[in-house]
């Protein structure tokens, strides 16, 4: 396996997305982040196992559209990023909300 060179491993995974939907999925031991618009699949599946030492199964990932927004006359393109679901090993989690 080949991997380019985007930068360090755990700089690939930006943040977690935490919606109504994802949420949901947290149920079935699925988990959404953000990453690097050039990581590969092996490439998250490897920065998730480094940064929570967990057993990745299966990773799926799509880019965001690209759409236009308008703030007063200016017309721009509101930034796209990748989105990677994680699905994780029975037994395994992630504490996206840790406590104090």
């Amino acid at each position: 396996m080949i991997e380019k060179n985007i930068g360090s491993v755990v700089e690939t995974i930006k943040q977690p997305v935490i919606t109504d939907k994802t949420n949901l999925l947290l149920e079935e031991n699925k988990y959404s982040f953000l990453v690097d618009k050039k990581a590969t699949k092996p490439l998250i599946k490897k920065a998730i196992q480094e940064l929570f030492q967990v057993n990745v199964i299966t990773i799926r990932t799509y880019n965001q559209p690209i759409k236009k927004r308008r703030v007063g006359n200016i017309i721009g393109k509101r930034s796209q990023y990748k989105r990677a679901i994680v699905q994780l090993a029975p037994g395994n989690s992630i504490n996206l909300f840790p406590e104090n």
